[in-house]
């Protein structure tokens, strides 16, 4: 794995497919997992492969996309996160340099916004 992969944390398997799709698509490398706590156990392995987070917030396990975000931010501060949802706007305060994209989201947004992260982190 490069420093340049995108890891992509989202419960929808449908979802998650076509986003993963749309990312390699676009030349990125590309992993995914299906839940925070999955995607937590992958960066204590691999956390310096990784360069961006893309995270749903709603999610099953212990942990939802808010809780990844906080502890990507403190315990791995060089990987950029962008955070989804339904809702307009996130019910919980945000980890600072944290980007959040309201769904439904477009191809465009979600390229740039992981483009513009991973040049910043």
């Amino acid at each position: 794995m490069q420093r340049s992969t995108i890891l992509i944390v989202e419960d929808d398997p449908v979802l998650r497919a076509d986003t993963l799709y749309m990312l390699e698509e676009a030349g990125m490398s590309v992993v995914e997992r299906a839940d925070a706590d999955e995607a937590l156990g992958f960066l204590l392995e691999h956390s310096t492969a990784v360069a961006a987070v893309l995270t749903d917030i709603n999610m099953p396990g212990h942990s939802d996309g808010v809780h990844l975000a906080e502890m990507i931010s403190r315990h791995w501060p060089h990987i950029a996160v962008v955070v989804t949802s339904g809702a307009l706007r996130p019910t919980r305060q945000l980890p600072a340099r944290v980007h959040f994209i309201a769904k439904p989201w477009s191809v465009e947004q979600i390229i740039n916004a992981m483009e513009v992260m991973v040049e910043a982190a």
